[in-house]
């Protein structure tokens, strides 16, 4: 669907109205009730493929849209991504490494859900834990989370795309992990994804110019180890190709004039601690 709405910036940004933020947020707000509604779900001896039918009957019965269903030819309501894969792992698929998708004690997993309301679209994914995670994935989980927020306390009018990118990046690589290149996050409104590319790495005072108006995701992904990624032969799931463990997580925001309106934020305030 083409949008319309706005101006578009010289860099193809779409600027939105005041009235829009009102969209953003009710189709941001029932993305991130689902997954508050997630966590119990996931322990040791659930599947992938439950959860995923879990989150999409929460869509049917809420009536509203999944943005994910059917999109280039995916067929679920969730990206449920395990261990070291990094993103769009495909739930009830075999977890990498394994015969089947059953979650095993102390997985690490991101589960993503993006919805449509009344045209708009809400995109956000988190983190969650089947049992205890190990010492070394909590703090992976913990670095990536603050990534995320730092990348957020940098958007505001008058900044760079480059400035959120730093943010996360000095971060990240501060606790010895790496910021995964391949993968970035997206302009959104009244279309799934749509410029800008918002790198989680760069250059301060470097890229386009945040304006207000301005609607996108910041979804930083970190490993453990090297950045590097791979996609396997289902053409959806990628995974680190060192084997190391990776994390993600996900907000919508909106740049308003003094900063920025996070449209995904948990109504239960569940989004940091895995589970709850």
């Amino acid at each position: 669907m083409e949008d319309t709405r706005g101006r578009v910036t010289k860099d193809g940004i779409r600027i939105y109205q005041e009235a829009d933020f009102a969209g953003m947020r009710a189709a941001g707000g029932i993305a991130a009730e689902i997954l508050d509604m997630v966590g119990p779900l996931v322990k040791p001896g659930a599947t992938t493929g439950e959860i995923d039918d879990f989150i999409r009957e929460e869509i049917v019965r809420r009536g509203v849209t999944s943005a994910t269903i059917g999109y280039k030819g995916y067929q679920h309501a969730s990206c449920i991504s395990v261990n070291h894969v990094v993103c769009h792992g495909i739930p009830g698929s075999k977890v990498p490494g394994r015969s089947n998708d059953v979650l095993q004690p102390g997985d690490i997993l991101n589960i993503d859900v993006t919805v449509i309301v009344d045209g708009w679209f809400g995109d956000t994914s988190r983190m969650y834990v089947a049992g205890t995670p190990k010492p070394f994935a909590q703090r992976l989980i913990n670095v990536t989370h603050e990534g995320l927020m730092r990348g957020i306390s940098a958007v505001k009018p008058g900044n760079t795309f480059g400035d959120i990118g730093h943010a996360i990046q000095t971060h990240v690589e501060a606790a010895r992990m790496s910021v995964v290149r391949d993968f970035c996050g997206h302009g959104l409104g009244r279309v799934f994804h749509a410029p800008p590319n918002v790198l989680h790495y760069g250059r301060a005072g470097s890229g386009p110019v945040l304006e207000e108006g301005m609607f996108f995701t910041i979804e930083p992904m970190v490993n453990l180890g090297r950045p590097e990624t791979k996609v396997l032969a289902d053409d959806w799931t990628a995974i680190t190709r060192d084997k190391s463990l990776s994390a993600q997580y996900e907000h919508s925001v909106g740049v308003t004039a003094t900063g920025c309106e996070i449209f995904t934020l948990s109504p239960a305030g569940k989004f940091f601690s895995p589970n709850d």
